[in-house]
């Protein structure tokens, strides 16, 4: 079986196990046991986080350790029309040409392609390589919480390949930090006594994908879509809101949102008129980035509680106001977005409507005054909110010994110069060195595209590349 192949073979046998994050214990098993089938010893700390140990070739026996690390989980999302159960179903891999996609869900080719590559070099008896130390981290896409947590001592190895990037051909040596601010919005629904009407308006067909890699690509957020248009719509009548949901993790760009409320009868068609007017001026908008947005607004037999006008004036207005989207661009790297948020989740909860607003930046200063500018809406509008735990960027060093390394390594592969960059998404790169005192660190990989959509897909031609130059590279060093 050519590498290729072999890689393609291990990734459906890791997408058969459910891993999304917090559930990461079956995929962790089942790499323990790959690893006592062949003699492979391992270790699992506190925190959920798995090293395996794999011993050098011969020609390797006094070679410096090579960490190579990859996250266990993955982002569930799917499209309106999928049963697909997560927790308990396997990935669907449907192959389209030089394209490997999922039916209908997120493909988990981000992270699980590491996980096939790592196993296909641990497996190949016929490479030369150093002994290798692969780190398999948990909970990645909810905050790099296996990272930030790791127990350093087990790892021994000073020079760590992440294998989380996501562009054939382009060394990674820097990324944004992250944080968060959950908004708690008070939920007091009262009696609806008198005739109403009762909607429920959806907005969905949106591209979706990742709250980093995709946020400028002028992409609409379904929840600030939504709100945007309740406004609009308040302006004509006083709204009562009786639900509103959008979005399910912090890290996507939501493709769709839905919300439920009632007005005066008299406004009825009005509302009707209005949405369809919002459909075009958004799809004009959109033209270009959105080309399959819908507004959908569907009558609803009639519900017994709702938010009062007011709170539902104040709730809308809030969402409104919160930022969304690229806040400032780099003004070192041309082109490169330095600070940015996604209001990734709005859910109702048993005693409040809950906003979930993701943040990133290059420079730790911009991520605290971000989540300072959230923190100061959430005041001004009288609701309680947490700020989450904050990880620094992974700082860009340009004279890195092993990006020399490896720069080199590629020329000679290839005969071209490898991209260096530094990404707006999150890596662990920068966190696992610091926990282990300092790392040399790199970060490379196939190329993907959509992550943390149903559209996420992975370029199979890319492997071929990839796995030759780590098999150039475990040989160089």
């Amino acid at each position: 079986m050519n590498p290729t192949e072999q890689i393609l073979s291990n990734f459906e046998k890791i997408s058969a196990v459910p891993r999304g994050s917090k559930h990461e214990e079956k995929i962790r098993a089942w790499l323990i046991a790959w690893a006592e089938r062949r003699n492979f010893k391992s270790r699992v700390d506190a925190a959920g986080n798995l090293v395996m140990y794999i011993p050098a070739t011969a020609d390797k026996a006094g070679a410096p350790v090579m960490i190579l690390q990859g996250h266990l989980d993955m982002v569930w999302q799917k499209t309106p029309d999928s049963t697909h159960d997560f927790l308990n179903d396997p990935i669907h891999l449907v192959r389209a040409g030089d394209w490997l996609k999922a039916d209908r869900t997120t493909l988990g080719a981000d992270n699980g392609i590491a996980l096939a590559l790592m196993l296909a070099l641990a497996e190949d008896v016929n490479l030369s390589r150093p002994p290798m130390e692969l780190l398999f981290t948990v909970e990645e896409e909810t905050g790099l919480t296996g990272a930030s947590q790791l127990d350093p001592t087990l790892l021994t190895g000073k020079t760590l390949i992440n294998l989380d990037s996501e562009t054939e051909g382009s060394l990674i040596i820097g990324c944004a930090g992250g944080s968060g601010v959950t908004l708690d919005f008070p939920l007091a629904l009262e009696q609806i006594a008198n005739a109403q009407a009762f909607f429920q308006l959806s907005a969905h067909g949106l591209a979706g994908g990742h709250s980093g890699g995709d946020i400028n690509k002028n992409r609409a957020n379904a929840n600030k879509v939504l709100a945007r248009v309740l406004d609009i719509l308040q302006k004509e009548s006083a709204l009562r809101l009786i639900s509103f949901r959008g979005g399910n993790v912090r890290n996507a760009i939501p493709r769709e949102a839905e919300a439920c409320f009632a007005c005066a009868p008299d406004f009825a068609k009005l509302i009707q008129t209005k949405v369809l007017e919002l459909e075009a001026l958004l799809q004009t908008e959109y033209a270009q980035s959105e080309k399959e947005l819908k507004l959908s607004l569907e009558i609803i037999v009639p519900q017994p509680a709702a938010l009062s006008a007011s709170d539902t004036r104040r709730f809308i207005k809030l969402l409104v106001a919160l930022p969304n989207g690229v806040a400032n661009m780099s003004a070192e790297l041309q082109d490169s977005v330095e600070t940015s948020n996604n209001i990734g989740v709005v859910e109702m909860q048993a005693d409040c409507i809950r906003i979930a607003s993701g943040h990133r930046s290059s420079v730790l200063s911009r991520l605290h005054e971000l989540n300072d500018k959230v923190a100061a809406l959430a005041e001004l509008a009288n609701v309680p909110y947490q700020r989450g735990g904050v990880y620094a960027p992974w700082q860009a060093n340009l004279n890195s010994t092993l990006l020399k390394k490896i720069t080199q390594v590629y020329i000679q592969r290839f005969n071209q110069q490898p991209r260096v960059e530094i990404i707006h998404g999150g890596l662990e790169c920068g966190i696992i060195s610091e926990r282990c005192g300092g790392l040399e660190t790199i970060s490379l990989g196939p190329t993907i595209e959509n992550p943390h959509s149903p559209d996420e897909q992975l370029y199979i031609p890319s492997l071929a590349k990839t796995w030759e130059l780590l098999v150039a590279i475990l040989k160089a060093f």
